[in-house]
């Protein structure tokens, strides 16, 4: 008859260790469950900072360049302007000498924008009638395109730089949240040392607390 074999498991794996009492596995959970939602956090701040911070780059850089294109915008509406006025002031001169032929050669050589203020400056007599608009250039229709672009341009420079300015807040904000995080790592983490068990809840309750607050300002940030 074959003898039996009687199998016994090893001590380690049947029986709780004397000195590891029920309390102690509980803090062991707690700080263990610390440790993976402090980290979760710090990868999802990380991850947002960067993100905020590829947007505020991108805010910035448009925000330049509408200003950069504003700013030509501008230079050919001053010139615009310039040029308006140089034909008008000839015109004017030659009109006043009687010469109908060089003023009606100024006059085919006004831009279509100058050439509805000039219409109008005229029917208003300005030559008998001292209450006349004194110049086409100050008439409420004489509106340069270029000029109209640059403030455009301008009003979209500085939305994408105050839209830049607030990413740069946002990923300012995700990063100062992976602070608390890592804070919570550290005392989550050094909790285990010590063997005074008020110490450890004192170190524990600390962790917790940071991790609410880091959980609560996470919540309250805007995501991208």
């Amino acid at each position: 008859m074959p003898e039996h074999v009687h199998v016994h498991a090893p001590h380690e794996l049947t029986e709780v260790h004397p000195t590891t009492s029920t309390r102690e596995r509980w803090m062991e959970l707690l700080a263990a469950l610390m440790l993976s939602l402090a980290t979760l956090g710090i990868a999802w701040s990380g991850y947002q900072a960067a993100k905020w911070s590829g947007l505020q780059a991108r805010r910035y850089t448009q925000a330049s360049t509408a200003r950069s294109f504003a700013n030509r915008a501008a230079t050919q509406a001053a010139q615009d302007r310039t040029q308006d006025l140089l034909n008008f002031n000839r015109w004017l001169e030659v009109t006043t000498e009687g010469n109908t032929q060089l003023a009606d050669l100024y006059q085919r050589r006004f831009r279509e924008e100058f050439e509805p203020a000039f219409e109008r400056w005229q029917a208003e007599d300005p030559l008998n009638n001292s209450a006349a608009t004194p110049s086409p250039l100050r008439e409420k229709n004489y509106v340069l395109s270029n000029e109209v672009k640059a403030d455009k341009l301008e009003d979209l420079g500085d939305l994408r730089f105050e839209q830049g300015k607030d990413a740069t807040e946002n990923a300012d904000s995700y990063v100062f949240a992976t602070v608390f995080f890592a804070v919570v790592l550290f005392f989550a983490g050094i909790s285990l040392r010590f063997q005074w068990f008020p110490m450890r809840i004192f170190i524990l309750g600390l962790g917790g607390v940071m991790l609410v607050w880091g959980g609560i300002h996470l919540l309250s940030l805007p995501t991208h």
